[in-house]
């Protein structure tokens, strides 16, 4: 018995923990093929894949697609 409330307690404080780490977002623009690698510091994972997906790079004049994918 005690046991199992000394495994419930352990996977309860677990839960309450949060998962922040180094994420690296990783972007590719075309036409050129040029990688941008972004690192976002102690940052959650939903936080660091909407920063990544709205990541954009903006060239003088020109029209450039960039694919970002959070690694």
């Amino acid at each position: 018995m005690k046991k199992g409330l000394l495994f419930i307690a352990v996977v309860s404080a677990f839960s309450f923990a949060s998962c922040k780490k180094d994420r690296t977002c990783t972007c590719v623009t075309d036409p050129g093929g040029s990688t941008t690698v972004v690192t976002y510091t102690k940052a959650k994972k939903g936080d660091a894949v909407a920063a990544c997906l709205s990541y954009s790079q903006t060239n003088s004049g020109t029209t450039t697609t960039t694919t970002c994918t959070l690694k």
